[in-house]
């Protein structure tokens, strides 16, 4: 395999650390050594592992993955809106760079809260903001989203009708994750399309292993489907060049 990969999207779940259930779904095993038995025949050097839903606000598996993962990786986290400053540096210095809001598993923040939170972790730590939501929902908040300092929205903002309000937010500067295939209901390619049309700087690839509630779990098509539709250079700057560029910023 001869491409060189950032992972953006993947998740770590370990019962050797708390797992809570949500909307009745607990997840099975999967450890740090089954993701890198996975995902290093591909290519994968490097990557974001990202808080689950199941994982609430339990920071224990991140402390444990992210030294052992060392230099290259980060990690994404969930957070409480009174998290203290504190707590934000301590995950920092761990290489936690960016807070999650789950809103499609049901967490309820207001749109006030994510701003507040998320300019606060950016002014504490340099941190950005990632959404999992639907991003039709976001209609009515573009214009205080795109103020923020940064923001990333998961999962090609998975449907059809999110994309325009997407394409809206990627002019202003969002990041997208080119992830989960299997759990979209929208064009890929297309959308890809339009994405990187938009913004070069944009899309950020991941595998979403190990694909937990997708209708269908990662595939390695997908990523032959990226660089197919984007062609070589753009697909080397969503495989690497523009995650690297967000998950080592600090400023």
């Amino acid at each position: 395999m001869s491409r060189k990969l950032f992972d953006s999207h993947c998740h770590i779940i370990d019962h050797r650390f708390p797992i809570v259930a949500n909307q009745g779904f607990s997840p099975a095993p999967f450890p740090l050594e089954a993701y890198l038995a996975e995902t290093r025949p591909l290519g994968v050097v490097a990557g974001a592992i990202v808080a689950g839903s199941f994982q609430a606000y339990d920071q224990t598996w991140l402390m444990d993955a992210l030294p052992r993962l060392g230099a290259g990786w980060a990690g994404v986290a969930q957070i409480p809106n009174d998290c203290p400053d504190a707590e934000i540096v301590r995950l920092d210095g761990i290489g936690v760079r960016a807070v999650r809001f789950n809103l499609f598993r049901g967490r309820l923040d207001s749109v006030d809260a994510i701003v507040a939170l998320a300019t606060r972790v950016h002014a504490v730590a340099g941190w950005h903001a990632e959404l999992y939501v639907d991003a039709a929902a976001l209609a009515p908040h573009v214009e205080r989203l795109s103020k923020l300092p940064q923001i990333s929205i998961d999962h090609l903002g998975m449907t059809e009708a999110g994309v325009p309000i997407l394409l809206d937010l990627v002019a202003a500067g969002c990041k997208v994750k080119a992830t989960g295939f299997g759990r979209v209901k929208l064009d890929v390619a297309a959308t890809l399309e339009a994405i990187a049309a938009k913004s070069p700087d944009a899309l950020m690839f991941g595998t979403d292993i190990p694909s937990t509630r997708a209708a269908r779990p990662f595939q390695t098509t997908d990523i032959d489907l990226v660089e197919k539709v984007l062609g070589p250079e753009l697909a080397q700057k969503a495989f690497w060049d523009n995650p690297v560029a967000l998950y080592g910023r600090r400023s």
